[in-house]
This record gives structure tokens, sequence and C-alpha cells, in this order.
């Protein structure tokens, strides 16, 4: 348990490579960009199944 324990010190304190931070920042990209394409295409589907069920109805 302590080596984990140092090892993520070492890791906190290292100045090599990506922060956390800037990990969070490229989670909080990735999070907007698939909301939105989720977004988009659930519009884009219940456009399609709304148009398809007044096919049905007519």
């Amino acid at each position: 348990m302590k080596t984990a324990m140092n090892a993520v010190g070492r890791f906190l304190k290292s100045e090599d490579g990506p922060t956390a931070v800037e990990y969070a920042v490229m989670l909080a990209l990735i999070l907007v960009a698939c909301i939105t394409i989720v977004t988009t295409l659930g519009t884009s589907a219940s456009r399609t199944f709304s148009r398809v069920n007044g096919a049905m109805t007519s």
C-alpha cells in the first residue's frame, strides 16, 4: 500500500508529461463532444421516427 502511495506522490510531483489539470480539461472536452453528438443523433432519430409514424397513420 505504501508503494502505491509513493507512486501516486511521485506522479503528482513530476513535471514530465500531462498533469491532472490537463487530464481534466481533456476529459471535459471529450464529454462536451460526446454530449453534442448524442444530442444531434437523438434529435435526428426522433425526427425520423416522427416522420415514419406520420406516414403509417396516413
